[in-house]
């Protein structure tokens, strides 16, 4: 009886600019493999989304794995970019779009609902010594929490009646 062996993990490009590397990244993200990110994380890596701080490569790939469990068909697309710097330091920005479902497992708390997720997002990769230093992500968390339903959906009654809710209670704390 032979052993299966898994096939080889994706390597990051030699000598890779800093957007090539992020482009990489795109493509391994959108693979589902958490682990062959470590190799371009910085051991030290900050990464910084809108619900929390991760930090270290063991804790972003570990995120990375929720997702993926959270949204089993995740996948990515590079809108735009811009990089600025040499061959292996430099800053890219990067414009982006997600989609899949949340239909997977458990996801910072929240059940899966089956619901469609469509986002769009920017991001800010630091590149030092050929490996992403840090990285700060922003993506409109409302429109996450109303594809999923966490939220009503905008100018629906619900809605509605949550604003005038809330306004009467902010008026109610400024004693009028």
């Amino acid at each position: 009886m032979s052993a299966v062996s898994s096939p080889p993990r994706p390597t990051p490009p030699d000598g890779a600019s800093p957007g090539a590397l992020v482009r990489w990244t795109i493509d391994v993200l959108n693979a589902h493999d958490a682990e062959a990110l470590r190799q371009v994380y910085a051991p030290t890596i900050r990464a910084r989304f809108p619900t929390r701080t991760v930090r270290g490569a063991d804790e972003l790939v570990s995120w990375w794995r929720g997702v993926f469990a959270a949204v089993p068909d995740l996948g990515m697309t590079i809108e735009g970019m811009a990089e600025n710097g040499t061959r292996d330091s430099g800053e890219v920005f990067l414009r982006w779009r997600l989609a899949g479902h949340h239909s997977g497992a458990e996801w910072e708390g929240l059940e899966a609902t089956g619901a469609a997720v469509d986002l769009d997002g920017m991001d800010h990769f630091v590149v030092a010594d050929g490996r992403i230093a840090s990285n700060f992500v922003i993506f409109d968390q409302m429109q996450f929490a109303r594809q999923i339903g966490l939220l009503p959906a905008e100018g629906s009654r619900l809605e509605v009646g949550l604003r005038r809710g809330f306004n009467a209670l902010a008026r109610r704390r400024r004693g009028r």
